[in-house]
């Protein structure tokens, strides 16, 4: 991909540069990868912007998932019809999703749950405020991170949950985000098999007189695979940005990287090395040092040593980089990398056109 900036002095280093038409092109990737557009409720957690979010519902998505207070501020302030808090609401993030929920009554709101002290105290809370909010059962497929396994313990909630005032059950949700076998093939027949127990609560649920629940599934490793079934609302997040992390991991998926750093040469403190003004402040640090970002211009160097405001690369003695070189890099890990800046530059048609704000990078817009 050729990332044109015909005028890089108007941008200051490190930066966070979008293409939006690499964006577009991404979001209708996704809606022709959907046999419904109603089947589909992206994550808001890679963007994050108010731009993202107007591109999305102008191709005619309109459900949405979050995971903070302020992205789901977010999508209230721009009126998203259908929001998920994919998060477990509790002490004051539950007076905050209160709060929410009353300022922005256009939109219809849910969270999720996975226990009866948490579902007590969500209930009482919207009861009080003279509200019904519906809610998510989060299950555990296998990641471990949060939710409750499948079985009896997911019926007797979802049943307790039935019998609440403040909030009434609407279906399941279930990350599985450890599903990330490079080899497509494999990774669709563990997805799956690891799935099926979710398809069983489904059915055991509509057995008990409950309406069908709604099943939310998948980010993006699995999204090819549950965007197959008629029957689960398929909410993957990063394939509006993308990344290198997933382009080597999801080769079997259309979207491009369109998110991208700009960088510059600042030192060359050894024959063999050149330092960037790219830190940890600037890349999302949590890989090892080799798999934080991809320079497609420059696969020749390898980052030895990175601190807060330099990435040290090695090289070929005689390399020929200068002071003040610009390089792009492609983010391993785009989503956490998008929070470390407050705005992106855009760049359309090679000229530098404007900015996005990276709204709901802050953990409070107003409430």
């Amino acid at each position: 991909m050729n990332y044109k900036i015909s005028e890089p002095d108007k941008i200051d280093s490190p930066a966070l540069v979008v293409f939006p038409e690499l964006v577009k092109k991404n979001i209708e990737h996704l809606v022709s990868m959907a046999d419904d557009v109603s089947r589909l409720r992206p994550h808001i957690k890679t963007h994050k912007t108010a731009e993202g979010i107007q591109l999305m519902m102008k191709a005619g998505i309109s459900k949405f998932k979050c995971a903070t207070i302020a992205e789901a501020e977010l999508l209230g302030l721009n009126n998203a019809p259908d929001v998920v808090l994919a998060y477990q609401p509790g002490g004051p993030k539950l007076k905050r999703f209160l709060e929410l929920i009353k300022k922005y009554p256009g939109t219809e709101w849910a969270c999720l749950t996975d226990n009866i002290l948490s579902a007590s105290a969500m209930s009482d809370a919207f009861a009080e405020a003279g509200l019904k909010i519906s809610v998510y059962i989060d299950l555990n497929t296998g990641m471990n991170r949060s939710g409750i396994v499948p079985g009896a313990e997911v019926i007797e909630l979802y049943g307790s949950i039935s019998k609440m005032k403040g909030i009434v059950p609407k279906g399941l949700h279930a990350y599985d985000g450890h599903q990330r076998n490079p080899d497509f093939a494999k990774r669709k027949e563990e997805t799956k098999t690891s799935f099926e127990a979710v398809y069983v609560m489904q059915e055991v649920l509509k057995s008990k007189g409950f309406s069908e629940p709604v099943i939310i599934a998948g980010g993006s490793p699995t999204f090819p695979v549950h965007i197959k079934s008629e029957k689960i609302e398929c909410s993957p997040g990063t394939c509006i940005f993308w990344d290198k992390g997933y382009s080597d991991l999801c080769a079997e998926q259309p979207f491009t990287p369109a998110a991208v750093l700009l960088t510059r040469v600042i030192s060359l403190p050894t024959p063999e090395r050149i330092t960037l003004d790219l830190g940890h402040k600037s890349v999302a640090p949590e890989n090892e040092i080799g798999r934080r970002v991809y320079f497609p211009g420059a696969s020749e160097l390898k980052p030895v040593a990175q601190s807060e405001e330099h990435l040290v690369m090695e090289t070929a003695a005689g390399h020929g980089f200068k002071i003040g070189d610009l390089l792009i890099g492609i983010p391993f890990h785009i989503c956490p990398t998008v929070s470390m800046y407050d705005r992106m530059t855009t760049v359309e048609d090679g000229k530098v056109t404007g900015e996005w704000r990276v709204t709901a990078r802050d953990r409070k817009i107003t409430i």
